[in-house]
């Protein structure tokens, strides 16, 4: 049986109003819901491992044979992203890594791309990640329409939650929602061709004949995962199809983090497979330049893997925006005056490389001889001297509090103060890191916080990642 054994997602904490926007721009019409909003250090590989490390609780990543990293908001053209999402989250280095792009299909092609490898036996599991963080112009829809987030799926020959009972894939050259190499925000075409000739044909006609496929029909499902532009759209194609848009259709997100691209179709697979229970059958949908259907049957599996965080405690917390120009600003649309400070280092591609295993990866080493775990990886133990006597030691999914901190207002930022934190974790380490997603006036010594990996400088091409902590999110 080979299916999805394990899921996890990532909704930012933050959210913009969508009201906020048009009072921005002088709009008089009601603007409903609010969108997600990736914080000034997140992309889609932040992203993508939060929604990773998420789907891999307890489970021992060494398991992991292949890494797929879709999107098509990379941070780089050319420079492969899933290698950074696998060395963040301390992989085997011995397993294959694959970046999936250019189209918003691109997390359910690696999905099946995902079942392929394991069905023919070059991978028992591979972890399906994606992240998003797409622009759409300012005062336009796509503008309020767009959210950021990410999600992971694990895919395994056994212990699996939802097994593949199949797929359907076809593909249509279509200019409906482009982005070329010289673009900074997504185009599309005149409201009804894209309507009819795209979306609202393409979606209906994939899923119909995925049915007659395998024999089924729309009542045989509990429910549909199906990625839309929007709720109206996705009305119509439920509709069409026979699906009960009440009972059947999963909740789109529109209202509540937005369209996510080509995260969108698997983060409604796993909000419904929060929901689900063994026996259910799911059907997603993923859309863009054709259309990939994937089937699933919920085993009793699914009850060992409620502990996720996934869709649903991501939405439970939330911090509002307070306004569309601090928006402007995250996303580098608009520009201010530098603070009168000597410009940081430069990256150094060579130190980079020299710190992958304690810098990417957060790995520190705990001694052999006394048992102390340290940061950074030492030769002599600080407590006991023993020399050369370690072994590696993962400080990223540890229980950690704030011992001490203190707040930076002369520093250059994009989110000032810069709030500085001694780190204490659970068994044992300390580490100095910056704060982030939290309120200045919140932050006290003793609280617990957890660790996150995110944006620290961009420098002549080169995205420099590296760890932050934050208040508990949930």
């Amino acid at each position: 049986m080979i299916g999805i054994a394990s899921y996890g997602a990532y909704v930012p904490l933050y959210r913009l109003s969508r009201a906020e926007i048009g009072k921005a721009w002088g709009q008089s019409a009601p603007m409903h819901g609010e969108k997600a909003v990736a914080s000034y250090d997140e992309d889609s590989i932040t992203m993508a491992v939060a929604a990773a490390r998420d789907c891999l609780t307890a489970i021992n990543p060494n398991k992991v044979d292949h890494l797929y990293f879709a999107s098509t908001t990379s941070p780089y053209k050319e420079k492969q992203a899933a290698s950074v999402v696998a060395g963040a989250l301390g992989l085997r280095k011995d397993i294959l890594t694959t970046d999936f792009g250019g189209s918003l299909r691109a997390a359910t092609n690696a999905l099946i791309a995902g079942v392929n490898a394991v069905g023919s036996g070059s991978a028992s599991c591979v972890l399906v990640t994606c992240g998003e963080t797409r622009l759409g112009a300012p005062k336009g829809d796509k503008e309020m329409a767009f959210g950021d987030g990410g999600v992971a799926l694990l895919i395994a020959d056994s212990g699996v939650a939802a097994s593949m009972e199949g797929s359907y894939s076809i593909f249509q050259e279509l200019h409906d929602a482009w982005r070329s190499d010289q673009d900074t925000f997504v185009r599309s075409w005149e409201d009804r061709f894209v309507r009819e000739a795209g979306y609202g044909r393409v979606v209906p006609d994939a899923i119909s004949a995925a049915l007659k496929k395998y024999n089924l029909s729309p009542g045989d499902f509990s429910q549909a995962a199906i990625y839309a532009p929007d709720p109206r759209q996705l009305s119509m194609v439920a509709g069409k199809i026979g699906f009960d848009l009440k009972s059947q259709i999963q909740d789109p997100l529109y209202l509540t983090v937005g369209n996510t691209g080509s995260a969108l179709s698997l983060m409604l697979l796993v909000a419904a497979l929060e929901d689900a229970v063994e026996g259910d059958r799911i059907l997603s949908a993923g859309y863009g330049d054709g259309c990939d259907v994937l089937i699933f049957k919920v085993t009793e599996v699914i009850e060992k893997v409620r502990d996720r965080r996934g869709i649903k405690r991501h939405l439970e917390s939330k911090r509002m925006i307070p306004n569309y120009l601090k928006y402007m600003l995250w996303r580098r649309l608009t520009e201010t005056e530098a603070p009168p400070r000597p410009p940081i280092d430069h990256i150094s591609a060579v130190a980079l490389w020299r710190d992958r295993e304690w810098g990417l990866a957060l790995h520190g080493v705990k001694c052999k001889r006394c048992g102390t775990p340290q940061y950074p990886p030492q030769r002599i133990c600080t407590i006991c001297q023993a020399k050369d006597d370690f072994e590696p030691y993962p400080f990223a999914d540890k229980k950690a509090k704030l011992s001490s901190f203190s707040h930076d207002n002369l520093a250059a930022a994009i989110d000032p103060p810069t709030t500085v934190g001694t780190v204490d974790f659970e068994g044992g380490g300390r580490i100095l890191l910056n704060m982030t997603d939290r309120d200045p006036e919140e932050v006290e010594t003793e609280m617990p916080v957890e660790l996150t990996f995110r944006k620290l400088h961009y420098w002549e091409g080169i995205h420099n990642y590296w760890w932050k902590c934050m208040p508990i999110r949930c």
